[in-house]
Formats: structure tokens, C-alpha cells, sequence
């Protein structure tokens, strides 16, 4: 059983430290919580924290307020020690002193892979042999902003086309990897699009081209990342 450890650095708990909890745990202001915090804006039962697949989890339980992580609303995302979690007015640090130190020699440089090392030694979180299999419809269809999207038996619809699926059944640090690609992407495709301008009939519009090399990075991205699931050991090439 994985044991975590957060420290309080604002809020009406503010220097108090929750030290090696067991996992699963969860965090709210009732009793109950192995993480009890005294903040009217934190929900009775706001977040769960569970250790899956050799990391640490952290879900948002549909709490009134939201829960952020270092800044930005998540519903399901990996920890990683000195990450700020944010519930209500109060704000947690996650990880002792020593994981935040380890981490931060890690990311200094300190404890790199060594030259010459592929990232095909890395164990790939997602396997398959083929994305064609994935698509079970024609995916090569306009996307028209004027058509609803809606769930029907689990699956996404634009107007009455359905979208690529979603896998099922994923472990939560599966899931958590896959909010965070999605997130990314997410994230930078509107700072990316955001500087966009119009001619005065508003039908053509005008991108800098600092702007549309960050699409074109996106894309790229995109395109790595689809030859990475279908053939992991292509990523280093």
C-alpha cells in the first residue's frame, strides 16, 4: 500500500502537514476524509487520491468548486511531488521534502538517461497493432460547429455522425496519461488560435505566422503520437 504526504501552505490550515496517508484516500471537509481540511468552499467529499500502476492519482469527486492542479482545472491527473493542488481557498503541496528534492535533481539534469538511450526502453502505457481497427465508421467527414454534440450508449456524436471512440475500461493512471495528452493539446490549440482576426465581413480570417507554426507543431505532434500507439517502437525514429 502506497503512503502520500501533502502539505497545507495556504488556507485556514495553512502549515499543516498530512504525513504518509495510506492510499486510497480522499479529501474534504467531513469527517470521514483521511485528508480533513476546515475550508467551507472544500466539498463534504472533493477529491481522491489512489496509488494505480506504480503512480499517484489524482479525481476530482464532482465537487461544487472544482479541484486544480499547479493552476489548471482537472477532473482526473498524475501527481507528481512539489505539484499544487488546489481545493476551495486552500492550497497543498503534494509530496515530502525529500520527493521534492529527489524530483528536482532529477528534473536539474542530475539523474538523465544515458546518451544514446532510446525511449523504446521506456514500457509503452498504450499498445495496439493496428488503428484501423479503432474506426469502425468513416471519420473523413466536415466538422460543422452548427451540429450538437451529444452521447448515445457511451459514444460521442457530432450531429448524426459518430466520433472516434474513446477506449473503455482504462485504469485510472491510464486514464489520468490520457486527460493530461488531451489537456495539452487542448491548451495549446487555443493559445494558438487566440490572436485570430477577421475581415470586416467576418468570412476570412487572418492567423500570425508565429501562430500557425504552433498549429503545424501541433499537428506533428498528433501525427507522432498516432505512430507511436500503433507502432511503439517507431517513436525513435
Amino acid at each position: 500500500m502506497a503512503v502520500v504526504t501533502f502539505q497545507v501552505i495556504e488556507g485556514i490550515d495553512k502549515g499543516r502537514t498530512f504525513r504518509e496517508l495510506n492510499t486510497p484516500l480522499t479529501i474534504g471537509r467531513e469527517e470521514g476524509n483521511s485528508l480533513r481540511l476546515n475550508d467551507e468552499r472544500v466539498s463534504r467529499f472533493h477529491a481522491k487520491v489512489q496509488f494505480d500502476n506504480g503512480e499517484v492519482i489524482l479525481t476530482d469527486l464532482e465537487s461544487t468548486n472544482g479541484t486544480r492542479v499547479n493552476g489548471n482545472v482537472i477532473q482526473i491527473r498524475r501527481l507528481r511531488p512539489g505539484d499544487r493542488v488546489g481545493v476551495g481557498r486552500s492550497l497543498l503541496v503534494f509530496g515530502s521534502e525529500q520527493e521534492i528534492n529527489a524530483r528536482h535533481i532529477t528534473l536539474s539534469g542530475l539523474s538523465t538517461p544515458a546518451a544514446g538511450e532510446k525511449l523504446s526502453n521506456v514500457e509503452a502505457t498504450v499498445f495496439a497493432q493496428t488503428l484501423a481497427a479503432q474506426f469502425d465508421h468513416d471519420i473523413d467527414f466536415a466538422l460543422d460547429p452548427r451540429d450538437h454534440i451529444s452521447l448515445t450508449a457511451g459514444s460521442l456524436f457530432l450531429g448524426s455522425r459518430p466520433l472516434p471512440p474513446l477506449p473503455q475500461k482504462l485504469s485510472p493512471s491510464q486514464a489520468a496519461r490520457l486527460a493530461e495528452l488531451l489537456d495539452f493539446l487542448h491548451r495549446h490549440l487555443t493559445l494558438a488560435t487566440e490572436n485570430i482576426s477577421a475581415d470586416e465581413e467576418g468570412a476570412l480570417i487572418t492567423l500570425r505566422y508565429a501562430d500557425w507554426q504552433r498549429v503545424m507543431a501541433l499537428q506533428m505532434i498528433l501525427a507522432r503520437y498516432v505512430r507511436a500507439v500503433a507502432e511503439p517502437d517507431a517513436l525513435d525514429e
